[in-house]
């Protein structure tokens, strides 16, 4: 069939502009969500005043203190954890070629889990301290922290290592994940079996995501690793798309299949254990954010990375501001509703695809 000489191009030009379109889009509804996110709580702050207190010309030091000191730091946790859990989940799905791929399929966050009940129960890390009426905190939260991450790496060094011993294939990697989430999890109930009243309470607690534990430090080096991940990701767009049509048409590519797929592993790893340790386990937004941006733009990652970044920021950043708010002044831990939001969500997708 013979093609003119601008018919190609213009097709190609629709194509990606659909996709240009939709992340711009998505762009703007984070930034709008932002901006009522730092404006709605127990006082409400008027937007006029949280977009001057954002650009450091706040004319009331009340608004200035709520919206820079307090709300800021929720927000940027929010969309940075977001972001972060849904890159390492659409980096899973690929590189496993199993669509349910994600930090928490692979037994990560509860290795997470268990490396804080570890803390809890040996290293001293469960003495609980009320802050306000009703609120409990672990007084030693960075040897809770440090132990949750070490593990949460421990786990993702098993599953690269095994890989390295069988062959980086997805089957090996998404079994070793699973034998890693039964062994932590028995771990994890072992610990909880033999601990106290206050040591449970403290294991628990630590269980429930909250985006208002980290503070500017702990968000700095989030940041920090979520640049490094995401530069990588972005830049491997054409050798992702080249491993979902097979291994063997990725290696005719040029692609080295292996090294792409332990790499990509350890970094989605790496960036799922320091979220997790720094804010506890946020569930389905790594799973379910791909999935969502799959099915409007496609598969294509050079698009489909970026995209899924925003829309797992903007989900998690919603699903923070609604829980501040149903129970105000009461704070619903964010992880219990995207629970309650993500798996109909994902339930529906599996649905509307098995339809198709």
């Amino acid at each position: 069939m013979h093609f003119g000489d601008g018919e190609i191009p213009e097709e190609y030009r629709r194509y990606v502009g659909r996709k240009v379109l939709f992340i711009t889009g998505a762009t703007a509804a984070l930034i709008f969500s932002l901006v009522f996110s730092l404006s709605m709580g127990a006082a409400e702050v008027p937007a006029v005043e949280v977009i001057r207190s954002l650009l450091g010309s706040a004319v009331s030091e009340r608004s200035d203190i709520i919206v820079i000191n307090i709300r800021l730091p929720q927000a940027v946790a929010a969309v940075l954890a977001g972001a972060g859990l849904a890159a390492a989940g659409a980096t899973m799905q690929s590189i496993l070629r199993n669509p349910l791929g994600s930090p928490f399929t692979l037994g990560i966050s509860h290795a997470a889990a268990f490396g804080a009940a570890f803390a809890v129960m040996v290293l001293g890390g469960g003495v609980m301290s009320s802050k306000t009426v009703g609120a409990v905190s672990i007084t030693n939260p960075y040897v809770t922290t440090l132990a949750a991450f070490i593990f949460s790496l421990l786990a993702a060094a098993v599953i690269i290592g095994i890989s390295r011993v069988r062959g980086a294939s997805p089957e090996v990697m998404v079994l070793t994940g699973v034998a890693l989430g039964a062994l932590f999890t028995a771990g994890t109930m072992f610990l909880q079996y033999f601990a106290d009243d206050v040591q449970l309470a403290a294991m628990v607690f630590w269980t429930f995501g909250d985006t208002a534990r980290a503070t500017w430090t702990e968000l700095a080096v989030i940041a920090g690793v979520c640049v490094v991940c995401f530069v990588y990701f972005i830049a491997n767009g054409w050798n992702l798309n080249a491993i979902d049509a097979g291994d063997e048409t990725a290696k005719g590519l040029g692609v080295r299949v292996e090294r792409l797929r332990l790499v990509g592993m350890l970094l989605a790893s790496l960036l799922t254990a320091v979220i997790i340790s720094f804010l506890g386990i946020i569930g389905f937004v790594g799973l379910v954010a791909p999935h969502m941006v799959r099915r409007i733009i496609g598969a294509d990652h050079r698009f489909l990375m970026p995209a899924a970044m925003l829309i797992g920021a903007l989900l998690l950043l919603l699903s923070d501001t609604a829980a501040r708010l149903m129970l105000a002044p009461h704070v619903l831990p964010v992880s219990v509703l995207t629970a309650f939001m993500g798996a109909p969500v994902f339930l529906l997708l599996i649905l509307r695809g098995r339809r198709k």
